[in-house]
């Protein structure tokens, strides 16, 4: 999968370099069928950006708030808002005060976590 990807990166990027129109080779041809260049070009330049990876985090349990949410402790001694995950939800895995947990926490927003696991 990613030879596939990285030889289209690179057909793509023969195919702009060679161009002297860039809208010539690109567009339909006279035959009335598609260029292939074109679907390489659209698909290396029109893909979805990455997701920010999670930081990994673990952290007890100090508070048990309404609607599953948790104030957690950090080793740090930093005090975030966490909620469980979906599959913790749906396995009933309860939580309380004093329970290990390890969380993700978003790289923009560093109060809040969303907890994935349960420590013992």
């Amino acid at each position: 999968m990613v030879a596939v990807a990285n030889s289209a990166v690179v057909a793509a990027a023969v195919v702009v370099a060679n161009a002297t129109n860039p809208f010539s080779d690109f567009a339909w041809r006279g035959s009335g069928e598609p260029n292939p260049a074109f679907f390489i070009f659209l698909t290396v330049c029109m893909k979805a950006p990455t997701k920010e990876e999670h930081i990994e985090v673990e952290g007890r349990v100090q508070t048990v708030l309404p609607g599953t949410m948790f104030r957690v402790e950090l080793e740090n001694k930093h005090v975030v808002l966490a909620t469980i995950c979906g599959k913790m939800r749906k396995r009933w895995v309860r939580l309380t005060v004093g329970d290990r947990v390890k969380m993700e926490m978003s790289p923009y927003d560093l109060n809040k976590a969303r907890i994935t696991w349960r420590l013992k």
